[in-house]
């Protein structure tokens, strides 16, 4: 693993900290699972999206949606 450096406000770094000991994980754990889940929904957006765009350009027929 690398090591980052990153700024927190005061209320957001708490608000984590409380986060990390009620799941009873370490702060960046927590961190890094917030990233993954982040970038997961972010990707999962992105192929709607890519998915809205095709079906606008080429929408689906009656026959196909038999």
């Amino acid at each position: 693993m690398t090591k980052v450096n990153i700024l927190l406000d005061d209320a957001l770094l708490k608000a984590a900290d409380r986060a990390a000991r009620r799941s009873k994980r370490s702060r960046s754990e927590l961190i890094r699972d917030a990233m993954r889940a982040y970038l997961q929904k972010e990707e999962i957006r992105a192929m709607e999206e890519r998915d809205r765009i095709g079906y606008a350009k080429q929408p689906e027929t009656k026959e196909e949606l038999k």
